[in-house]
């Protein structure tokens, strides 16, 4: 078989999320619809200077009850906290069995992994990750203390724990990966996209196996800053819970939430080999570029619907056998309607029949985390034969027509699966997945 047959399964899923931690709890929150959005405070910032004062933390988060603390992980941002404890979720999901490295076993020029991965070749495992911004914790705290005290106020582990690569870099240090290991960043895009060119890494013969997804922290005063006074976020402030609203005619924003989606992908003879559980196939990946706006979506989704096209067409399936759409679906006025109208342009009159249920009603807006959320919420849908609902689905909007999945899961076999994202600047990525035949 060669390189471009290689086909591309998954069999390890980690979501970290404000609703769940672990598949189990994010799948029950998913199907009731349990959201987890609330007011907010910055410390030492004055709220009411905000338009929006609501998002979805992750609170309680205690890295330690998840991974093993190394002496290094003090440092770490929380989007590099997020993404090695959802990989170590995915990595034991995948059931890649994690030997622990003790520290008194250790030389002091040694590997100074965590974990080593048993059964796997080291430089046959990668890691691409996808992240807006991240550990703005970490700059913002820094940069306030070198105004104030100046090279004396910062930390020799500041810089490099604030670099984009520094999410892949703590995952592949943790794990003993070996393979390919960096970060893309895409904006709203970017894990959809990192687990695309995860899937043509091993579809292309570098790596069986790949950790892939997102992770992103952005709830900061400054991140929060930006996008309120781009009046991207939802103002319903005394109704926090029924804020995120996407497709419905009332919606004003999205609502910003924190935390990481990582899934394992592996080559199929790879994982039968090793009897893996195999959720299920990727078989397309489709990316594009508006080249439009950088905030803005082009309002005839023509570049957005081509990442649709691409994706089918790498897939070899038709629009009419794809039975479910996992819509980026940000509650943003400009998204939702120029989405449903790429759905109605690529997939015609069967666009009416596919359900379409946006998993930020409920998680909220994970940003550079969205797409890895959203494809193990696919993922899920496969295995469980069930589809989440669109959560605060209250007015129909005459340009949003479709079947959103209104308030309640609903049973439902799916055997394919498109998942869609779109970011600021453009970036268009898509990502199908099928059952296993």
């Amino acid at each position: 078989m060669g390189n471009s047959k290689r086909r591309v399964v998954i069999t390890g899923i980690g979501p970290v999320t404000p609703v769940g931690i672990g598949k189990e709890a994010y799948w029950q929150s998913l199907v009731s619809g349990k959201s987890s959005f609330k007011r907010i405070e910055f410390p030492d910032h004055d709220m009411s200077q905000y338009r929006c004062r609501i998002a979805a933390p992750l609170e309680g988060f205690d890295f330690s009850q998840h991974v093993a603390r190394s002496k290094h992980s003090k440092h770490f941002g929380r989007t590099s906290q997020f993404a090695v404890a959802a990989a170590k979720h995915a990595l034991e999901d995948a059931g890649i069995p994690l030997e622990r490295n003790e520290a008194g076993t250790k030389k002091p020029r040694e590997q100074k992994s965590e974990y080593q991965l048993s059964g796997i070749d080291p430089f046959r495992i990668g890691v691409i990750l996808g992240v807006s911004v991240e550990s703005m914790e970490i700059l913002e705290h820094y940069h306030e203390r070198f105004l104030s005290r100046g090279t004396r106020g910062i930390s020799p582990f500041a810089l490099p724990n604030i670099y984009l690569s520094a999410i892949t870099s703590h995952v592949a240090q943790y794990f003993s990966i070996r393979g390919a290991s960096f970060a893309l960043s895409t904006a709203c895009a970017s894990a959809t996209h990192a687990m695309g060119n995860s899937f043509l890494q091993i579809r292309g013969g570098m790596e069986d196996v790949m950790v892939t997804g997102g992770s992103d922290a952005c709830l900061t005063p400054y991140v929060f800053s930006g996008f309120d006074v781009l009046r991207a976020m939802s103002t319903r402030n005394d109704d926090p819970q029924r804020a995120c609203r996407p497709f419905d005619r009332e919606r004003d924003g999205f609502v910003m939430a924190e935390g990481a989606g990582i899934l394992v992908f592996e080559e199929l003879e790879h994982a039968r080999r090793r009897g893996a559980r195999i959720y299920g196939e990727v078989t397309g990946f489709g990316m594009t570029a508006d080249a439009f706006h950088l905030t803005e979506p082009d309002p005839d989704g023509k570049a957005l619907g081509k990442a649709v096209q691409d994706a089918l067409r790498m897939s070899e399936v038709l629009p009419e056998e794809v039975d479910y759409i996992n819509p980026h679906g940000t509650s943003t006025p400009l998204n939702d309607k120029v989405e449903t109208r790429v759905i109605k342009h690529v997939f015609g009159k069967r666009a009416y029949d596919i359900p379409i249920s946006s998993t930020k009603s409920i998680t909220g807006h994970l940003m550079g985390a969205a797409g890895g959320v959203e494809a193990i919420a696919l993922v899920l849908t496969l295995e469980n034969g069930m589809v989440h609902p669109t959560i605060n689905y209250e007015f129909p909007d005459p340009e949003c027509d479709l079947d959103y999945v209104p308030n309640e899961a609903r049973k439902k076999e799916v055997r394919i699966g498109l998942s869609i994202s779109a970011g600021f600047g453009g970036v268009n990525s898509t990502l199908l997945i099928k059952r296993l035949d």
